[in-house]
C-alpha cells in the first residue's frame, strides 16, 4: 500500500481579498517631443496690424467741368485740344450706320462767300495791329483814329475755326466732331465742321469814326450753331446733334 504526500498551502482570506482589489491607475508616460519656441521680437520690430484698403469709388465725370484745354481761357470753346480722342472719334464714324445723315459742312469758308463787298484778303488784314496802329498821334484814339482807315466800325477778330470742344446751351462741355486723319485708314475721309467766329476786340468801347458825343458802343453778337457732337462723359452714346452759342459779329450800337 503506497501513500503519497500532498502538501496543501492555506492562504488567509484577507490576503485573497487584497490581491483581488486593483491598485490605483497610473497613466502611461507622454512620449517626449522637443519644444522649439518661436522667436520673440522687440516691439519696434513687430509688423503693424494689417487693415485692408477701402474700396475706391468709381470716378465721377462732371459734364460741366471745363476740360484741360479751357483751364487758361475764359472762352466757351477750345480750338486746340491735346486730349482730343481721335481714335475713338474715328472708330465711332466707322460704326455709325447713319453718320452721313448727321454730318454736313462747308470746309472752305472765307469773306469771299460770307461777307458782301469785302474780300478774304481785306478781312484778313482787319486785325488788332491794323486797328490799333491806325492812329498817327501819340494816343491810339486821337483824331486820326476817329477818321480811321478802311475797316469795320467795331474792331473784331475773325476766325474760320474748327472747334474741338465747346459748351452747349445747357452748360455742358461736348466734344465736337473734327476728324482729319493723318494717314490712310478706315474712316479716312475728312469730317470737319467749320465755324465763322467774329469776336469784338474792344467790347463796350466807342465805335470808330463816331464822335464821343454819340455815346456809341461796340456790342458782341452771337448765333446758335448746331454741330455733330460727342458726350465726353458717355462715349458709348455716339454722335448726336447739339446746339452752341458762339460769337458771330461785333456791331456798333448808338443809344437814343
Amino acid at each position: 500500500m503506497v501513500f503519497k504526500l500532498v502538501t496543501v498551502f492555506v492562504v488567509p482570506l484577507a490576503t485573497m481579498v487584497l490581491a483581488a482589489t486593483p491598485g490605483p491607475y497610473h497613466a502611461p508616460p507622454t512620449p517626449y517631443a522637443p519644444h522649439h519656441p518661436g522667436p520673440v521680437y522687440p516691439k519696434h520690430h513687430q509688423a503693424p496690424p494689417h487693415h485692408p484698403a477701402p474700396h475706391a469709388p468709381q470716378g465721377y465725370c462732371d459734364p460741366k467741368a471745363p476740360p484741360k484745354c479751357a483751364h487758361h481761357s475764359d472762352l466757351p470753346f477750345c480750338l486746340e485740344d491735346p486730349e482730343y480722342p481721335e481714335y475713338e472719334i474715328a472708330n465711332k464714324i466707322s460704326q455709325d450706320p447713319i453718320f452721313e445723315k448727321k454730318y454736313s459742312d462747308v470746309p472752305d469758308q472765307s469773306a469771299d462767300d460770307l461777307v458782301e463787298h469785302i474780300s478774304e484778303y481785306q478781312e484778313d488784314a482787319f486785325n488788332y495791329a491794323y486797328y490799333m496802329g491806325a492812329s498817327k498821334g501819340h494816343s491810339p484814339f486821337d483824331l486820326s483814329h476817329w477818321a480811321g482807315p478802311e475797316g469795320y466800325l467795331c474792331p473784331s477778330q475773325v476766325d474760320y475755326a474748327k472747334i474741338k470742344r465747346a459748351v452747349n446751351v445747357e452748360g455742358y462741355w461736348r466734344i465736337i466732331l473734327q476728324h482729319a486723319p493723318k494717314e490712310y485708314g478706315y474712316a479716312s475721309y475728312n469730317y470737319t465742321q467749320t465755324t465763322r467766329l467774329e469776336t469784338c476786340l474792344t467790347p463796350d468801347s466807342a465805335c470808330r469814326l463816331l464822335a464821343p458825343c454819340y455815346n456809341s458802343k461796340c456790342t458782341q453778337k452771337y448765333v446758335y450753331h448746331r454741330m455733330v457732337s460727342v458726350d465726353p462723359c458717355d462715349l458709348y452714346r455716339g454722335f448726336f446733334i447739339d446746339t452752341y452759342k458762339l460769337p458771330s459779329a461785333c456791331s456798333c450800337h448808338v443809344p437814343h
